[in-house]
């Protein structure tokens, strides 16, 4: 009787968490969603900071947004906490070294959003919240290129984070993601789009990604920390490329594609 008490008790904690991950999730697609409007504003020309931060920013700019804030920080936490639980105990649908790097990916993906989130209260408090992705970015790579065989450093760095954008590439252009999906719990529509949004957000993903690994390894083999960049850096070189308006609208498009998946993906996770 106890044991049967014990493991309801459990289950409700872990659908507690399931829920609150969910709702979290859900906030890490608004703020995909600011920023592709602001990768949007650097293609037709505006100064803008199209990365995590400047999108935290950018939705804390009014009285409401201030409130609005709060919740993606809160949620961006409750998100990252989400992702520590199913590295410990998740992707049971999978066995093997597949559940192996799905659980070190939900890890690693936890640490990124907890900072994102605590960076959210930071600015939700007036705090600051650090500098930018680029500014971070470069203060990383001074840090390592100031260690002995700190180029190499770098460029394995950058070896590192050009794994992740070919990651992100394949698992978009084989549909990698709806493995962990239950799509029949989506609606009609939602179950025909949710496959093209995460495609196109994993693939604009891994174009970011890619720059960002190309701007870190120049970095490396230059030994200048002030090469190296963030999102904002990576969409800002994008932009400067013959044709790069162009291209930075293909890929804000797919950032906030991503955004809408997101939606989609704190619905149907499996659990």
């Amino acid at each position: 009787m106890h044991r049967t008490e014990a493991t309801a008790e459990r289950g409700e904690k872990s659908n507690t968490a399931q829920l609150l991950g969910r709702i979290g999730m859900a906030c890490y697609g608004v703020v995909h969603l600011v920023i592709a409007y602001l990768a949007l504003q650097v293609a037709f020309g505006d100064s803008e900071q199209p990365d995590q931060k400047g999108a935290l920013q950018q939705i804390g700019s009014t009285a409401f947004g201030q409130i609005l804030l709060w919740i993606i920080a809160i949620g961006l936490v409750l998100f990252g906490l989400w992702q520590f639980l199913m590295a410990a105990t998740g992707y049971e649908w999978v066995s093997g070294g597949k559940r192996t790097r799905k659980r070190i990916g939900a890890g690693a993906r936890g640490v990124v959003v907890i900072v994102l989130g605590f960076t959210a209260f930071r600015i939700a408090t007036g705090s600051g919240g650090g500098g930018s992705g680029n500014q971070s970015q470069q203060e990383f790579t001074a840090k390592l290129l100031s260690l002995p065989a700190g180029p190499v450093l770098v460029v394995l760095a950058a070896a590192a984070v050009l794994g992740v954008a070919i990651a992100a590439g394949i698992k978009g252009a084989k549909k990698k993601f709806l493995q962990d999906l239950n799509v029949g719990e989506l609606p009609g529509r939602t179950k025909r789009w949710v496959g093209w949004l995460g495609m196109t957000g994993y693939l604009a993903k891994a174009v970011v990604f890619t720059i960002v690994a190309i701007l870190l390894a120049i970095a490396g083999f230059d030994s200048d920390a002030h090469k190296a960049g963030g999102l904002d850096a990576a969409l800002k070189t994008l932009a400067a490329q013959p044709f790069g308006p162009v291209l930075l609208i293909i890929v804000a498009l797919g950032l906030a594609a991503f955004g809408v998946y997101c939606f989609a993906a704190a619905r149907a996770h499996k659990r």
